[in-house]
């Protein structure tokens, strides 16, 4: 037996393997496919997948998944599907298409692996959360307060734009609070990111918090008790960060310049883990400035962003941001470099003016890095300087440290 059939083989008959032609009809599925179904090989070949279609998956989950593969790209999920007896059951899926040698789809593959015992599991663990109701209540009365917060924040915001526009018409003021409400948006994407682990680490240590009060282990169950108080203060430490981040300034400070740089890599955290791109700090904790932390901020949140998309635009694999300080007896110098390709030098002087900008009107104001030379020149009195270095964009911020 050749060693491809093997491997054949043993994909098979560990996995759970379906084929389907371009429309989606099925041509071949393995017994495993069989078996967690409940249809026979006859049954399925010859139809159309979405006979396993679960009716509580909602259609733009399909439509997702034929964009994806129909652009010759691997699609992964977690799919729930519905077997033949109507029960059921979840599997972690990988779809790819397979392609001629003139680049054309022959035919679509998806491995399996089942982990609806996980899931059931995970299911479970939330509907025994109301037994332990005072850690929950604990829980909730957070983040109910916080998110009283965030709205009043936001309220706040937009009573701030309305007051810039009514004193002072200039566009500059408007862009440049209508571009923190838009960040804004954003950084709540990225906390409803970084709860979702904390949230699911919670459901298991309620989970074995029952099971010590049960074995009456109480030793364990103190353990797992202190275990759940790190990770709500974790997510309350979250919301804190967000809150600071957008606090209105009405006076400038005496702040740590890493304080700054740690609080937006942390409020990227998501974002970035998402983008797999690594940020890396190199600066003593001792270096300071003074102006409008917040405003300084967004400045350095903008760059980073603006380097995201440009390692996405230029499809760029090992992605690191590097940002460094240093002080010397007048400026403090804040550098912020990336590996992705560079800015053309053809348009390298530009990118500081307003709305000017390179991607499609859809994703970009053009905004963004003008808002940074404003915030830097105009807030921090300071200079801004950018430059091709080492396979990427070098930005160079200078700003007095009295």
């Amino acid at each position: 037996m050749g060693e491809l059939k093997q491997y054949k083989m043993a994909v098979e008959q560990s996995n759970i393997v379906s084929k389907t032609d371009i429309n989606g009809i099925i041509t071949f599925a393995n017994k495993e496919f069989c078996k967690i179904s409940g249809f026979s090989e006859d049954e399925l070949i010859g139809r159309n997948h979405n006979i396993v279609r679960h009716p509580d998956v909602p259609k733009a989950n399909f439509e997702l998944l034929w964009n994806t593969i129909l652009q010759k790209e691997t699609f992964k999920t977690t799919a729930k599907n519905k077997a033949k007896d109507g029960s059921t059951f979840y599997v972690n899926t990988t779809i790819f298409p397979i392609l001629d040698k003139n680049g054309n789809i022959l035919e679509f593959i998806a491995i399996r692996y089942d982990v609806t015992e996980n899931i059931l599991l995970t299911e479970e663990l939330k509907r025994k959360e109301e037994e332990l109701k005072h850690l929950n209540a604990t829980l909730e009365n957070r983040v109910e307060k916080q998110t009283k917060q965030l709205l009043d924040l936001n309220r706040n915001l937009e009573r701030k734009v309305k007051e810039e526009v009514e004193k002072n018409r200039e566009k500059d003021k408007m862009v440049f609070q209508q571009a923190r409400l838009a960040a804004m948006g954003e950084m709540i994407g990225n906390i409803a990111h970084q709860w979702r682990q904390p949230l699911s680490e919670l459901g298991i240590i309620l989970f074995s918090m029952k099971k010590f009060f049960a074995q009456k282990s109480l030793d364990k169950l103190e353990e797992q008790y202190k275990q759940g108080k790190k990770v709500i203060d974790r997510m309350s430490q979250t919301i804190e960060d967000f809150r600071n981040f957008f606090s209105l300034e009405k006076y400038k400070n005496t702040f740590f310049v890493k304080d700054i740089i740690d609080e937006v890599v942390s409020i990227l955290a998501g974002s970035l883990a998402r983008s797999k791109i690594h940020v890396k700090i190199r600066m003593r904790k001792t270096i300071k400035v003074f102006g409008h932390k917040n405003e300084l901020s967004q400045a350095i949140l903008n760059i980073i962003n603006n380097a995201k998309d440009a390692f996405k635009d230029n499809n760029i694999k090992n992605r690191t941001i590097t940002i460094s300080a240093k002080k010397d007896e007048i400026f403090v110098h804040i550098c912020i470099q990336d590996n992705a390709g560079g800015i053309d030098e053809a348009i390298i002087d530009k990118i500081f003016e307003p709305y000017f900008t390179t991607k499609h009107a859809s994703s970009g104001t053009g905004l963004g890095l003008y808002i940074v030379k404003t915030i830097v020149e105009n807030s921090m009195q300071g200079e801004i300087a950018v430059e091709n270095k080492n396979g990427g964009a070098f930005f160079m911020i200078k700003i007095p440290v009295k």
